[in-house]
């Protein structure tokens, strides 16, 4: 691109169509740089966002850009302030010549503010003074809250049954009872058959669990 004059039909239909896409929020500037810089705005859609309009200079960027102290210039998704104080998400990409001169700019700045603000009201309406987060299985049977309980008892131990050492067994079978797997009908037969020990086995861990909190607990 030479200028953007040469281009100013598509280039202002693509301000247009961006405008168009992201609504009332997002102002979108069509910068030519051919012009002083006081006045290098030519198109812009929805300049209430900034205050401004066709005729208005360019930011600080663009001039940076122009005096040669940016090599690209290209700025994406950053977030900056107007002066009664809303917040945007911009964007600035140049066009540049074939000899690589910056002869224009398209911006884009999207108000944010009261996204932010909707953000913080619903932040506070579901994260203020939570809880831990407390772990429920929601089941229509016993059957599966037992399995639940069984598959939740051995991540906490952290091994696959064959290879768990007694200690392991001792640890989970604890475990099952703080949580009450006990109490549902059957749980402990079903328990054995999971870590293939006998009732008589299971009755003897359960002692030496309770052995071992009842230690620490002293």
């Amino acid at each position: 691109m030479e200028s953007v004059r040469q281009e100013f039909a598509f280039l202002s239909d693509l301000i247009q169509g961006i405008a168009a896409q992201f609504g009332e929020s997002c102002e979108v500037v069509l910068h030519d740089y051919s012009r002083p810089y006081e006045s290098t705005i030519v198109a812009i859609e929805n300049g209430h966002v900034t205050g401004r309009s066709v005729g208005d200079p360019g930011t600080n960027l663009g001039l940076e850009l122009l005096r040669g102290n940016q090599v690209n210039g290209n700025k994406f998704n950053y977030i900056t302030q107007t002066k009664d104080g809303r917040i945007l998400r911009s964007t600035s990409i140049y066009m540049k010549n074939a000899e690589g001169k910056p002869v224009g700019a398209i911006c884009i700045n999207f108000d944010i503010t009261s996204l932010m603000m909707a953000e913080k009201t619903l932040h506070g309406m579901t994260m203020t003074n939570l809880q831990p987060e407390v772990k429920e299985s929601f089941v229509t049977n016993v059957g599966d809250l037992l399995e639940a309980l069984i598959q939740e008892a051995q991540e906490q131990v952290g091994k696959p049954v064959a290879m768990m050492t007694k200690e392991d067994k001792i640890k989970m079978i604890a475990l099952l009872d703080r949580k009450g797997a006990f109490l549902i009908k059957k749980g402990g037969e079903k328990i054995c058959g999971y870590l293939n020990i006998s009732k008589y086995t299971l009755y003897s861990y359960m002692e030496e669990g309770k052995n071992e909190i009842g230690k620490l607990a002293e």
